[in-house]
Order: C-alpha cells, then structure tokens, then sequence
C-alpha cells in the first residue's frame, strides 16, 4: 500500500496563501499585453497611480509567492518521497501533461509544466543527497546560477528593446486580436510561447526552480517547514527576512523608476535584487505564518485559505477559466488599468474561497487533485510500488 502523507495544516494555509497570491501577478498577464508583466512603461510612461501600484507589487508580490509555491513544492516531493519511484514519476509525468494542455489550450503563462519538468529531475537529487544542509547548500548554489545568468544575459542583449518589452501599436493589436479571438492564431501564438517558456527554463528559470524546490526539501526535512521550531523562532526569523528582502529590493524599484524602465537595466540587471529577496520574503511570509498560527488558526478566514491550499491545482486552473473567460471570450483584454485590476482580484479570491469551502464539504479532494491521483495510480502495481527503496 501506499505510504500514508499526513497533512499539516500550517502547509495548506500558506499553500493557500500562495496560490491566492499569485494571481495578484497574474491578473495583468491575463488582461494586458506580455510586455506589461514587468515594464510599467510599456505603453508610455503611466499615471502615477499606476506607478506606485506597480512598486506596491513589484516590492511584496512580484516572484514571492511563485517562490514561495516553488518552496512548497519542493517540500512536497520530500513528503512524497516515500510513495517510491514509479509513483512519483507517473505524478510527475502527469503534471507535465496538464502543463502543456494549460498552456497550449487556455494560457500561455502556465507554471505547471516547468514544474513537472523540473521535478522529474530534482526528486531525484532530493532522495539521493543524505545530508540536508549539503541539500539546501547544493539548492542555494543552483538559485544563485540561475540569478547570476540574468547578469550574464544582460551583458549579451542589446540596449534597443524588442517587443515584449515595448511593442508598438501593430503588436498590441495583433496580441489583442489574437486573444479575444482565439482559434488557430490564438493556439499558434500560445505554442510560440510556450517554445520561448521552455528556452527560458533551460537557460536560466530551471536552475532557480529546481534550486528552490530542494531548498524547500531541505526545510522539510530539518522540521523548519514542519512547525517544529518555536514559535518566537518563527516570528523573529519571519519579520527579519522580510525586512531584510524589503531593504535589498527598495533600490531597485527606485533605479527602475530613475531609468524610466529601460529594457537593458530594467529587464535585466535590475531584476537581479528582486530574484535575491524573493526567496527571503517568501520565506519569511511562510515564518510569519508558522509564527502566528496560534492566532490564525481560529479564524473562519484562515480555514477557507487552508481549503484554497488543500485544493491548489483546482484553485490555479480555476483562476485560468475565471480570468480567460473574462478578459478573452468577454473581449475585455487590454481594457482596465493595473489599478482597475487589483480591485477585480478580490472578488475572484471570493470565487476560490468559497468553491473551496463548499467542495470539501462533500469531497475529501478538490476535482483536479482527485483526476490527477487516480491517473497517477494507473499502471502501478495493486500493492504499491515494489521499487520502493530501488534507485534508479
């Protein structure tokens, strides 16, 4: 039989948490063009509204809590470990698969591929390497290759922008024709995409991603991740990383404005502060939650996050048909500013918040996470794996 996997409820609020989190990002690759996602001032320079939203993310939200998911992740595969080889693997192969539906068929920002990718790999290294300080080591050593070859990318780039960073007013057009329109020129598009996702994942994401997942197996495998430190431990260690990622990317956010977003500093070297405090804050909001979990845990609010984190996969697509029905099939793509945007998050949380709460009334699993549970299982042996221990 398979190995049990307990829960641990403090896990499931701060998945929750990122999950919820991530759409605060993701709200603008829905509705506005690509290059919005990280320049301001890809349309010209914006109102000073939309400035000071953008810094407002850029500082809190802006790659935290995809590292924070990344983190999370990385723990899971330690937990899961125990499930053997061909279980893990068929999981795995699985999420690659939803990835690449997700991507080619509805969005083209989809995670899950380069997740299931990436964890092809790094469970590997996760179970092989004995000692968890040499496991966080080894996945710190990756993260900061992974940062150091935006360094060496900028270096390569030209000063002239492409349009990703600037387009002009024929690429705007065609993007927002291509999304409100969909069909074969929306799936061309998102194929294209995808092909420049996965050289990105190669050249540089991938070495950041598989390095947070095996910091993430690390801190699961010390007890870190497990609430097993103290609770004044929790609550000093969360405040001084996150005031510590604050101080290192507020230059940044300031240099970026003092550049008006040029595309060498800003799309490169300028994003290196911000891949240094991401892992910080991210942990730090995970310490904050361990820390003040005595108080969270009594509140209605954290049991419907906790319900947004157990169902994590049903939540993220959820999010994709939400926002994809609205801003591509209602054509509102490109129609609402990053101000207008931030206030519609909320009220898809709302939609998260309470399918959640009302699915696990009647189901122990959200949809997507029983699909993919049963899928995993085919194929593998009635009474469990039989490599168990096997390394291969």
């Amino acid at each position: 039989m398979n190995a049990p996997v307990t829960r641990i409820a403090t896990l499931d609020f701060i998945r929750g948490v990122a999950i919820l989190g991530i759409l605060l990002l993701n709200i603008t690759s829905f509705a506005l063009p690509k290059a919005a996602y990280l320049n301001p001032a890809w349309h010209g320079m914006p109102a000073a509204s939309e400035l000071w939203v953008w810094s407002a993310m850029d500082l809190l939200a802006q790659a935290k809590f995809l590292t924070l998911f990344a983190i999370l992740f990385g723990a899971g595969l330690q937990m899961l470990l125990p499930r053997g080889k061909r279980w893990l693997q068929s999981r795995l192969s699985w999420l690659v698969i939803f990835g690449l539906l997700h991507g080619l068929l509805f969005w083209e920002g989809d995670i899950l591929l380069a997740y299931g990718l990436v964890g092809l790999v790094v469970w590997r290294m996760i179970r092989d390497v004995p000692g968890t300080r040499q496991l966080f080591n080894t996945g710190l050593m990756l993260y900061v290759v992974g940062s150091a070859i935006l360094v060496v990318l900028g270096m390569a780039s030209g000063p002239n922008p492409n349009s990703s960073w600037l387009p002009g007013a024929a690429d705007i057009q065609y993007e927002t024709f291509w999304r409100t329109h969909g069909g074969w020129e929306a799936l061309r598009n998102r194929l294209d995409m995808l092909g420049s996702a996965l050289m990105a994942l190669a050249a540089q994401y991938g070495w950041q991603l598989a390095g947070l997942m095996m910091c993430g197996a690390a801190l699961m495998r010390s007890g870190w991740l497990r609430g097993t430190f103290s609770v004044q431990h929790y609550r000093r260690t969360g405040w001084l990383l996150v005031l510590t990622g604050v101080a290192i990317e507020i230059p940044s956010i300031a240099l970026q404005w003092m550049t008006g977003w040029s595309f060498r500093w800003s799309g490169f070297f300028l994003q290196v502060p911000r891949e240094v405090s991401a892992p910080l804050q991210a942990l730090g909001y995970a310490a904050l939650c361990f820390g003040y979990w005595p108080q969270l845990r009594q509140r209605f609010v954290t049991k419907a996050v906790s319900a947004v984190g157990r169902m994590a996969l049903s939540n993220y697509l959820l999010q994709t048909l939400i926002c994809t029905t609205l801003f591509n099939h209602f054509a509102l793509f490109n129609h609402f500013s990053r101000l207008q945007l931030l206030a519609i998050v909320p009220a898809i949380w709302l939609v998260n918040l309470l399918f959640s709460l009302f699915w696990l009334q009647l189901f122990r699993q959200g949809p997507l996470e029983w699909i993919w549970r049963r899928l995993t299982s085919l194929g593998l042996p009635a009474q469990g794996e039989d490599d168990r221990h096997h390394k291969g």
